[in-house]
């Protein structure tokens, strides 16, 4: 990553489920409230002795030589048994227990299955760490981790999990980077890097690309900065592949606002605005490890949006690669200016469906706060989409796409407009009815017209954690909906 050294999950060993055995570890058990605890004597006492009820996310180190040399670490999942409980529970161990470089864990219920796997994969997401830049280094979490099983886990089902633990890895190591080593050419090269030993294909539009090929939105944001915008299409199609997802992310990586430029405190962490290009390389990168039987083409729209003497103006308009012309009102809703042409790219090759990803609007972090991401587009993508982030245990909520709205999206002097300025009401259904326009028809042989099935990500709530760390979450990049989308896309491949 051009001098930057960001240890990823992939570099440490031990991710992997095994019978229950003995080992000099450090021990963690995750916990409910009502266990059956025939199988650890003499933890509940010590436990009540000190008060810990087994309530969600509660952690406790505790002395118990009767079992084990060293002190235990227990985490509470209050009376949930299911699989996500199991995940929040040990992503709390493994996010709180530092200075341990192996930990081994139990789960006094249901260690069979998924239990075991959610236990594997919230180990590995709470442990993740980024190689900061400190001179001295915070105490490390640990780099291997046992989960033991009651019985074995099956090698596919590990694959999974490692590749799922490994794109959350990538995604909050690339936007954890500062933007000064990670320009838009930078994250182009980056991602041939990532992809190369795949069995994978990449290509690269520099500036004078951008412009033979009219892509009017991405250069239009980019023309400000000292660093060119780039567009990256990278595919994975195995053969045999029936069904071909395409993915659209935006990749502004860094975001001042441009002439329209940001307060000083809104300009903190716009470094982070490129989440939805590297959720996409990164999801496409797990499905090709997979080598799941689904063509995917991720599309990284990349972009610095800079104020200089050749910044897109308030007022200038842009055309976008379709023809449409997009009059500027607002420099900063820029996000939707670049994935416009990526959007047009994706349905020039007629997929089954499209899925953007973008930080795009402070409105859906008003709308929804900061756990569930705002999802809009055509009914029945979104429905499949909406069960594949309830299956990881992701939230995500539906929003309306209303069409009394679109006439406000008319310019006097273009086809389109990019904001309504002074307006804030219904920002983040303005951005989703704007980014629709651009979405392709099938090109079906009978002639039919029908849009390509949509779906839209909007992350500007999820995508950075300011709060306090919570489950698996540390305060940072979340990756959020990158476990989703991984699930979404191998379940595509089904249909």
């Amino acid at each position: 990553m051009h001098g930057l050294s960001c240890r990823r999950i992939q570099r440490n060993p031990g991710y992997r489920a095994r019978r229950r055995g003995g080992g000099d570890r450090h021990p963690l058990v995750s916990t409910t409230t009502d266990d059956d605890w025939t199988s650890l004597p003499g933890l509940r006492e010590t436990l009540e002795s000190i008060g810990f009820t087994g309530a969600p996310g509660t952690y406790a180190r505790v002395a118990a030589p009767q079992l084990f040399a060293t002190p235990v670490a227990v985490v509470g999942s209050g009376a949930g048994r299911d699989a996500a409980s199991v995940r929040h529970a040990v992503g709390v161990g493994c996010r709180t227990l530092t200075g341990f470089g192996s930990v081994a864990i139990a789960t006094p219920f249901h260690a069979t299955g998924d239990a075991a796997l959610a236990a594997a994969e919230g180990a590995g997401l709470g442990g993740y760490s980024f190689a900061t830049f400190k001179k001295e280094r915070p105490k490390p979490r640990a780099t291997r981790v046992i989960v033991h099983a009651a019985a074995p886990v099956s090698a596919d089902e590990q694959a999974r999990v490692r590749a799922t633990i490994e794109a959350v890895a990538l995604v909050k190591d690339l936007v954890t980077a500062p933007a000064d080593p990670l320009g838009p050419d930078d994250m182009a090269q980056t991602a041939s890097e990532l992809l190369r030993d795949l069995p994978s294909t990449v290509r690269v539009w520099d500036e004078n690309d951008l412009a033979t090929d009219g892509f009017g939105g991405i250069l239009g944001v980019g023309r400000g900065s000292a660093r060119p915008p780039r567009l990256v299409r990278a595919e994975y199609a195995p053969d045999g592949a029936t069904r071909h997802v395409a993915l659209v992310g935006k990749g502004i990586t860094f975001d001042s606002g441009g002439l329209s430029l940001k307060p000083a405190a809104g300009m903190v962490d716009m470094k982070y605005d490129m989440c939805g290009a590297a959720t996409v390389l990164a999801v496409l990168r797990a499905v090709a490890e997979l080598g799941a039987p689904v063509r995917v083409s991720a599309w990284l729209c990349l972009a610095e949006n800079m104020p200089s003497g050749t910044a897109t103006r308030p007022g200038d308009v842009l055309r976008i690669a379709d023809g449409t012309t997009v009059e500027v009102l607002n420099t900063d809703a820029e996000g939707r200016l670049v994935l416009a042409d990526g959007l047009v790219a994706a349905s020039r090759e007629h997929p089954d469906l499209i899925v953007d990803v973008a930080t795009l609007t402070g409105a859906i972090t008003t709308a929804l706060g900061t756990r569930h991401a705002g999802v809009m587009g055509e009914d029945d993508a979104v429905s499949r989409y909406l069960a594949a982030a309830d299956r990881v245990g992701e939230l995500a909520w539906q929003m309306p796409l209303p069409d009394h709205m679109i006439d406000d999206l008319d310019s006097p002097i273009a086809d389109l407009r990019n904001a309504k300025v002074g307006d804030p009401a219904g920002g983040s259904l303005f951005a989703g009815l704007f980014l629709r326009h651009f979405v392709g028809t099938r090109g079906d042989e009978d002639g039919a017209s029908a849009r390509i099935p949509w779906v839209h990500l909007d992350i500007a709530g999820v995508g950075m954690n300011k709060g306090a760390p919570f489950g698996f979450t540390d305060k940072g990049p979340t990756a959020a909906t990158t476990r989703s989308l991984i699930e979404f896309v191998l379940s595509e491949a089904d249909r």
